[in-house]
């Protein structure tokens, strides 16, 4: 356990031993750092006082001395490689393993058919250009202090872009595993996709584990949709029980570009997802979804924000949990519509299903309209199972069991259909439902 006092001198000799092999990066990019780490410093890390974190505390995070990762067993990771690609998922893959780039691992593609997926150093050291404009320039900093930490001290991550005109058929994935390693350890992964005008394509980010282990993954994923883009992005994370996880998505969209995201959370001890989305041109479509399966001591908290920054765009959102034993998740969903953007459209919805009498849901869904002319919804349940619905499946002779079965299944299953990459639909389904009495039948059948 560590002293605040002591916690800000280990993070700011962290920084401090980091920047001197870091000469040689953009100047830009070097300022951009200071500025983040000297926020940290400021602010430090949030507390239950702080109203965007009232109902989940970092205290955990905070009094453990990580170390930064810089170590890895190309052993464990291939060992487990096919079971965490869905079964080797087609199309481009970049692997990283205890925040390092592992390029034995990986299937990369360079700038050959207007698709460059590529590690962030590269990029950094061949086409720092490329990056400028957008790397840094999305996720705040000033308002998050585990922001400000990645912003501080990434050096490793992936670059994808997407030219114009291009439809990519096969999904990116972008893969960062965690192995077991002796101390607790952090990693800040940073991602970066360009999606440029008329194109299209579908992107996985997936962070998991390799046996058990204390580890903090804080990373940051900023997406940039010019014109008329259409990208359907998942993020995939089932870490050790013992991990934390913190992650941040930032997107910014621009006129009749489509985006869609799907958060899956299953793994960690402690986990927070952001999600912020900026609608910044007219006829802009976004899709939020979530899904998070927790239980015995596991914490969530979700927290989305999407911005009506122009007329004419809309937005749905469905977030839906289940949760056992001890768990916690907290939901904070927050709909802004700017004056001007009139003829908004948007819709926000969060489930919860609780398993055990000991389960608890925190729920949040917010509006906020400077406009006139909108069309704007929100609504938020926690429940358990419906004792109809149950009486209804016990009295054709199903078992009280199958009958809970049944229904938490048919819960999720409203999620898992809209998942489009099928290898991935089928994995999560196995991974949620495989000690579920007569799975396949169940599912043949709903």
């Amino acid at each position: 356990m560590i002293s605040l006092t002591t916690e800000k001198e280990l993070y700011q000799s962290q920084f401090a031993s980091m920047e001197k092999s870091l000469r040689n990066e953009p100047t830009w990019l070097a300022g951009i750092r200071k500025a983040a780490m000297d926020r940290f410093l400021s602010v430090g890390f949030p507390t239950t006082h702080d109203e965007d974190w009232r109902f989940t505390s970092v205290a955990p995070i905070s009094r453990i001395p990580f170390k930064l990762a810089s170590s890895f067993s190309h052993r464990q990771a291939l060992t487990a490689l096919p079971a965490l690609t869905f079964g080797s998922l087609p199309g481009p893959q970049i692997v990283f393993v205890n925040g390092e780039f592992a390029p034995k691992l990986s299937t990369l593609v360079g700038s050959r058919d207007d698709v460059q997926v590529e590690s962030l150093e590269s990029v950094l050291n061949s086409q720092p250009e490329l990056l400028s404009n957008h790397l840094c320039r999305h996720a705040g900093y000033d308002e998050h202090a585990f922001v400000a930490l990645n912003t501080a001290f990434f050096r490793k991550g992936a670059v994808v872009q997407i030219g114009k005109n291009r439809l990519v058929e096969q999904p990116i994935h972008i893969l960062y595993i965690s192995t077991r390693l002796e101390e607790p350890v952090v990693s800040y992964p940073r991602n970066l996709i360009l999606a440029e005008s008329n194109s299209q394509a579908r992107i996985l980010e997936s962070y998991v584990s390799v046996g058990n282990g204390v580890h903090l993954n804080n990373a940051v994923t900023e997406i940039v949709l010019a014109e008329n883009a259409i990208l359907d992005h998942y993020c995939f994370q089932q870490e050790s029980l013992e991990a934390f996880h913190i992650a941040t998505l930032d997107v910014h969209q621009s006129r009749v570009s489509n985006f869609s995201t799907h958060s899956i959370s299953l793994g960690g001890a402690l986990v927070r997802n952001d999600v912020n989305v900026v609608l910044d041109g007219e006829g802009g479509e976004a899709l939020l979804n979530g899904l998070y399966v927790v239980r015995g001591q596991q914490h969530v908290d979700n927290h989305t924000r999407i911005e009506h920054a122009k007329p004419h765009c809309s937005s749905r959102e469905l977030y839906k949990g289940i949760l056992d034993e001890r768990a916690r998740a907290v939901f904070n969903g927050r709909i802004i519509v700017r004056p001007g953007a009139q003829k908004t459209d948007s819709k926000q919805t969060n489930r919860n299903l609780l398993l055990s009498e000991e389960a608890l849901a925190n729920t949040n869904p917010q509006l906020e309209i400077y406009a006139d002319d909108v069309k704007c919804t929100h609504g938020a349940t926690v429940g358990q199972l419906s004792a109809e619905a149950l009486f209804y499946l016990r009295s054709r002779g199903i078992d009280l069991e199958t009958a809970r079965n049944i229904l938490t299944y048919a819960f999720a299953s409203e999620l898992t259909n809209r998942i489009k990459i099928s290898s991935l639909r089928e994995g999560l389904e196995k991974i949620l439902f495989r000690d579920l009495p007569g799975f396949q039948e169940l599912k043949e059948s709903l």
